[in-house]
């Protein structure tokens, strides 16, 4: 899951930026409108968490511009406002949820995971393959019943590869969706991440190298 997180209070947008790194979100942080219309503009992102009182371009605005680029992210919109007047404003200019500061991160975590299943195909939170069981909402993997000890980083690669269902992956694919703006493409950072978690996977092996294409699951 690739996030952005749009708050001009940098403590707390850095806060929730690194909890959900935690939880192998790929994420990005930007600190007013100005900056999350450009980084929209570059990555897709499966859900953004958007500050409704930004400095630069107000929340709403990059809320009307996003829905106008006619981009698949969800909105969940941030506001210190709590009356349900300023609710209802949200929600009509084309927020998908909406959350009132001070929140229970928990409650963000949950919001912002139940956005993503509407961004995408609907899965299992648990994904099973090969023998591979991946299970989302518990950040646990195991494998043929052998529990697997992976990094944010392996267990965010192998869920990329187990829901794409077979098909081919690209390095580009998993530097959009496991990685964030950070990550140098020319880098052989995903080589690195998928040569540990084979090892930790074990035989026989379950992740395929297609030549000039990219790796492929079971």
């Amino acid at each position: 899951m690739r996030v952005l997180v749009v708050e001009d209070e940098r403590l707390l947008a850095d806060t929730v930026a690194e909890g959900l790194r935690r939880l192998a979100m790929a994420v990005d942080v930007c600190y007013d409108g100005d900056a999350a219309l450009e980084r929209v503009g570059v990555h897709a992102y499966d859900v953004v968490i958007l500050d409704r009182d930004l400095p630069g371009t107000h929340g709403d605005e990059v809320c009307k511009a996003l829905l106008a680029d006619g981009g698949e992210a969800k909105i969940l919109m941030l506001t210190a406002a709590a009356g349900i007047d300023d609710r209802i404003t949200g929600l009509d200019t084309g927020a998908d949820d909406y959350l009132t500061k001070p929140f229970a991160f928990g409650e963000l975590v949950a919001r912002v995971r139940a956005l993503a299943r509407r961004a995408r195909p609907a899965l299992p939170p648990v994904l099973t393959r090969a023998g591979v069981v991946l299970d989302l909402p518990r950040h646990q993997a195991s494998r043929d019943g052998r529990h697997l000890s992976l990094s944010r980083k392996e267990f965010a690669v192998l869920e990329v590869l187990m829901r794409a269902e077979g098909t081919v992956v690209s390095v580009e694919d998993l530097l959009e969706k496991a990685w964030d703006e950070h990550a140098d493409p020319f880098t052989n950072a995903v080589r690195v991440a998928l040569g540990t978690l084979r090892r930790k996977l074990g035989e026989p092996p379950v992740i395929e190298t297609v030549p000039g294409a990219g790796y492929r699951f079971g």
